[in-house]
């Protein structure tokens, strides 16, 4: 088994530069190995400056952008900042890609909001302009959304390529992660129309759902398979309070968050559905870190992105590195 390691948000909002990097030091002190951003445009930084910030004032965590949406950003220009910040970090870059979900960005900017299928294409596409531009001389690629001719990126990362972080909760993205990825994010399926306005779609959160998307990757990553680290994320709260609530009554807590859900969904999702799911975690950090060491054993999932860092420190410093 992979020993335990976690990731937490660098912060929320506009935050100062001293609240963010208070955050990261203490992120750091307390064990969490990786500290994320988020790339979106409403309401928050850029995430490669403000994780720049963030590595400037710590010494070992790493720094990831959770997960950059290769829509925004042209791969070659994307390639020179992310090695940038691998060299002023000194190699503490892990570097998550997306194909882009919000359509509301997409909309507001004008920027095509192509099929998934159209998407993951680009994803695909972007890692090998990433890895070319990352290597030790000039480079051609040919693709259907890029071309690069004879180009030497520079910099070049710190030591060696960073590490890559790809996620989702469908098959094409999925099957693309097992074939390139060093970590893998399970996440939820967003719906085109995120019905009642609920985020995700309430069947992807269970276990079962779980099962099937490792099944995907299993299938697509064949023999590399056992290489890859397997992530999942705090999310299903759909609005109610921080990803990671630490309650005495986790039933009642459950109970308010299906009944809503299920109401405006039309779900049927069960309290047992509900606080297995590697998506929900309610409980007292007795029962969170036994969940963790129960998606371990039966799943192989051995990275957890648990937000507030103040509200997870004590889960952390047990289970951390173990």
């Amino acid at each position: 088994m992979k020993p335990f390691r976690f990731a937490t948000t660098a912060t929320t909002g506009l935050v100062s530069l001293s609240q963010m990097q208070e955050t990261a030091r203490f992120a750091e002190s307390v064990g969490f190995s990786t500290l994320v951003y988020a790339d979106h445009l409403d309401g928050q930084y850029a995430p490669i400056p403000l994780l720049t910030a963030a590595a400037l004032a710590t010494e070992r965590i790493q720094v990831c952008p959770y997960v950059l949406n290769v829509d925004f950003r042209h791969p070659a220009v994307l390639a020179q900042e992310l090695a940038t910040l691998d060299r002023l970090s000194e190699g503490r870059l892990a570097i998550g890609l997306g194909a882009g979900w919000s359509r509301g960005e997409y909309l507001a900017t004008g920027i095509p909001f192509d099929p998934v299928g159209e998407r993951v294409s680009r994803v695909r596409e972007a890692i090998a302009v990433l890895e070319g531009c990352f290597g030790d001389k000039p480079f051609t690629y040919a693709g259907k959304h890029y071309a690069i001719t004879d180009y030497d990126g520079q910099p070049k990362p710190w030591e060696h390529r960073p590490p890559f972080l790809l996620g989702g909760g469908g098959r094409k993205m999925l099957g693309l992660a097992a074939q390139v990825a060093d970590i893998i994010g399970l996440a939820p399926r967003v719906p085109p129309s995120r019905p009642g306005g609920v985020f995700f779609d309430p069947a992807s959160i269970t276990v079962a759902a779980t099962e099937e998307k490792i099944d995907w990757i299993r299938a697509a990553a064949a023999e590399r398979f056992d290489d890859i680290e397997l992530s999942t994320y705090a999310s299903a709260t759909a609005g109610y309070g921080p990803p990671v609530i630490v309650t005495d009554n986790a039933l009642a807590t459950a109970r308010t968050h299906i009944d809503d859900i299920n109401a405006r969904t039309g779900a049927t999702l069960t309290v047992d559905d509900y606080l297995d799911s590697p998506h929900v975690w309610i409980g007292t950090i007795d029962q969170l870190v036994e969940k963790c060491r129960s998606l371990r054993e039966r799943f192989g999932i051995s990275h957890f992105m648990l937000s507030p860092p103040d509200v997870c420190a004590e889960l952390v410093e047990r289970l951390a590195g173990q």
